[in-house]
């Protein structure tokens, strides 16, 4: 199958990550009205830092997924309808989730920050989650940002590494990136769009594990196996 033509050009790669970090930095800035913001710049500087290790990693290794995940927007042509719809709400909530903390931290003081402790621990939490994170896209060459059976890649189950423990990783750790961002911040106000993008996203899971059972061929034997979603033990 042709490669987009970005993949043959590694420079348009690398530009379109740091509009990406450029677009993320701002907008957690903006909101806050002031570059002294040492918990933001410690947040742009860990995502950074996965984009600068994982980027390269996969240029060599895997362009295709590469490809999938520099899609600027979550939405294409071959997507489950459902899922167009859960994604829109997504990236609205996401979109408030990342403007949210600087006018209620820095700029209108709306509530008081959330202590030191929790914000340095949030902050060290992104470590270990970008290592799982990196593990999981090692594994799994077919996670698009959409569901989709990726039939011209040969789509077929992973069951290695991490998804031997649960059949949605990717989704686990996105989960707990979304209330580590806003506490890391400081932000009591944004944690309310964290438990509504962690509630959109366990419907996802339930309905893109239904499209699988469905339409993945061996996912239903996969899935008695690998019998948990998204928790080991729970569900």
């Amino acid at each position: 199958m042709a490669q987009p033509n970005s993949l043959n050009k590694p420079a348009h790669i690398w530009l379109r990550l740091l509009i990406r970090m450029i677009f993320f930095a701002v907008a957690l800035m903006w909101p806050a009205g002031t570059l002294y913001w040492w918990e933001a710049w410690a947040v742009v500087t860990l995502w950074t830092g996965f984009g600068l290790t994982i980027t390269p990693y996969l240029m060599k290794h895997d362009p295709a997924l590469l490809a999938e995940r520099m899609r600027l927007v979550p939405i294409q042509k071959d997507q489950q309808s459902w899922d167009k719809v859960i994604m829109a709400l997504f990236l609205i909530a996401a979109i408030g989730l990342y403007i949210i903390p600087g006018f209620d931290v820095v700029r209108y003081e709306w509530s008081d920050p959330l202590p030191l402790w929790m914000r340095l621990v949030a902050i060290a939490v992104h470590i270990p989650c970008f290592v799982l994170f990196g593990w999981v896209l090692r594994e799994n060459t077919y996670l698009a940002q959409v569901v989709k059976i990726d039939e011209q890649r040969g789509h077929h189950v992973i069951t290695t590494g991490p998804y031997a423990w649960v059949r949605h990783p990717m989704y686990t750790l996105t989960i707990v990136l979304f209330f580590a961002v806003p506490i890391a911040l400081g932000s009591r106000w944004a944690l309310t769009l964290s438990f509504l993008l962690a509630l959109l996203l366990i419907l996802r899971t339930y309905l893109e594990d239904r499209t699988l059972h469905e339409e993945l061929n061996g996912y239903p034997e996969y899935a008695k196996q690998t019998r948990f979603r998204l928790i080991p033990g729970l569900w």
